[in-house]
């Protein structure tokens, strides 16, 4: 029995040591293994100068303080790079040895448009993009120009007054060496009263800042036309008409809020007295790709009205007729109690060009008076060899001969043809 116990502790006792010496061992072979990974991450630091590791650790100190902040940010260098000399990057300053093959970026914020803006960075200002476009109104004159003038129009409801500012008028066309201009304001169809500018001596380009007030209903407001005729005074106290502008106010929206500033160029009056029934200015143009005849109806001057009340109202009806038959018609609106009516509107029509042989225009100028038919006033008829001659085929052909532009004429009106 003692003999059996003494071989079972031997045998207990191997045991033990034998666990004893493997876990030994493990824990050995579990420490090399760490220490050699270790060496591994931590061999890059070598490369690193004491000042490096110096700097780190200050860096760590401000941190930990609270005093600043770094921009630094800590990475570890890939083994492809190990060996080379890195030099440290403090104050967010980028250094790139001669020849590195790795570019480093720019340093500020950049843009999308960068390369479109000229190189310009977020919060700067490119000149470019804040430039105003050029007002030409004073620089491009057209060739024939007798004149630009300048003025501004504003309504007050509440007193019915109609505000003038006569602004300007520039590069005038005087009869003489020198020029001294002023200007009458009308109000039409009220012919027989005017406002007058002052006197400007001796200047082509005179400048007049004065406003004019006339009186007018809101209810007729839309029917009135103003008109500015400039005058040059010479030597011997003569008055010269050197140009007029015709403004009508019925397709302008004029409130108290509301101060439009306008220009006009200048245009000759018609000197020659008025036919028998009265003439009227039009313009023709005609668009060979759009296949589009256009007629602006501008105004009318010397008509004979049966009757001069402000009941009477003056309308233009034009028709387009081919082979004398009739294919479409427009009006415009109704001008009350003027022998000078003022319209500006513009209507168009569908011609073919092969159409343009055998078509014609039929402008009559109408005037109306309540509970009564309408009165014809005068006609005329623009169009090919067949149906006219004279000033009217002139008309018909240049507008033929100039495409897309428009051709403007006077015509005397017939009462029979």
């Amino acid at each position: 029995t003692e003999q059996a116990l003494a071989v079972a502790g031997g045998i207990i006792g191997a045991m033990l040591l034998f666990v004893l010496i493997g876990t030994t061992v493990y824990l050995l072979w579990k420490k090399f293994c760490w220490l050699l990974s270790y060496e591994k991450l931590t061999s890059p630091v070598k490369t690193r100068n004491a000042n490096a590791i110096l700097q780190d650790q200050s860096t760590s100190e401000i941190q930990l303080k609270g005093t600043s902040r770094s921009s630094s940010i800590p990475f570890i260098i890939p083994p492809t790079l190990h060996g080379r000399d890195w030099i440290n990057l403090t104050n967010e300053e980028h250094v790139q040895e001669e020849g590195h093959p790795y570019v480093i970026p720019q340093s500020g914020p950049r843009s999308s448009f960068h390369s479109l803006a000229a190189a310009y960075v977020v919060g700067t200002i490119n000149p470019e993009l804040y430039k105003f476009p050029e007002d030409k109104s004073e620089t491009d004159f057209p060739e024939g120009n007798i004149g630009r003038l300048w003025f501004s129009i504003e309504y007050e409801q509440e007193s019915e007054r109609l505000l003038v500012s006569l602004i300007k008028v520039r590069k005038l066309q005087p009869p003489a060496d020198s020029c001294s201009p002023f200007v009458k304001i009308y109000l039409l169809p009220d012919e027989r009263s005017y406002l007058q500018s002052k006197t400007k001596r001796k200047t082509l380009n005179p400048q007049f800042d004065e406003n004019f007030v006339f009186q007018v209903s809101s209810k007729m407001l839309l029917q009135r036309t103003l008109k500015f005729l400039v005058y040059h005074v010479d030597k011997q106290k003569k008055h010269h008409l050197l140009g007029q502008v015709i403004f009508p106010l019925k397709n302008e929206t004029l409130t108290d809020d509301n101060k439009l500033v306008i220009w006009r160029d200048l245009e000759k009056e018609n000197l020659e007295p008025p036919s028998e029934h009265g003439d009227i200015q039009f313009s023709l143009s005609y668009n060979d790709y759009l296949g589009r005849l256009t007629v602006v109806v501008l105004r009318a001057r010397g008509l004979k009205l049966q009757e001069e009340s402000h009941g009477v109202s003056v309308f233009v009806k034009v028709s387009l007729m081919n082979h004398n038959k009739f294919i479409k018609s427009k009006k415009t609106a109704a001008v009350l109690g003027s022998p000078n009516p003022v319209y500006n509107e513009t209507f168009s029509f569908k011609a073919h060009q092969t159409e343009l042989d055998t078509a014609s225009l039929n402008l009559s100028v109408l005037q109306s008076i309540k509970g009564e038919k309408t009165h014809l006033l005068g006609r005329v008829i623009v169009g090919p060899f067949m149906y006219t001659r004279g000033k009217e085929l002139e008309h018909w052909n240049e507008m033929i001969s100039k495409p897309k532009e428009l051709v403007k004429r006077w015509h005397a009106l017939c009462h029979n043809m």
